[in-house]
């Protein structure tokens, strides 16, 4: 069973502030994430190895973008994170869970 029924996605985005290694300018962009939160009861069809993996499963966001367009010079460039996956238990307090 593939991974990706265990959870229900949804897209969002998130501000990040990241600077532009060509002309060094600071500015927030917007980043696509794809939001997966853990469904509540296991899908039908389950073995005994999807049933251990799902009760191992977290919600997590996974960053769809790897890269963005310079406000000022235009030029396309890398994020530059090594996290394409967090959990959202390390985003608590976050400003953008206040509204959920």
């Amino acid at each position: 069973m593939d991974e990706r029924q265990f959870f229900t996605e949804k897209p969002e985005q998130r501000t990040a502030r990241l600077q532009c290694p060509r002309c060094r300018r600071t500015s927030d962009y917007a980043v696509r994430w794809m939001r997966r939160t853990r469904k509540a009861n296991i899908p039908a069809g389950a073995t005994d190895r999807d049933r251990a993996l799902f009760a191992k499963v977290r919600d997590h966001l996974i960053r769809v973008d790897d890269d963005v367009t310079c406000k000022v010079c235009g030029k396309r460039f890398e994020i530059p994170s090594h996290r394409a996956l967090i959990f959202l238990e390390e985003l608590e307090g976050l400003p953008k869970d206040e509204d959920e």
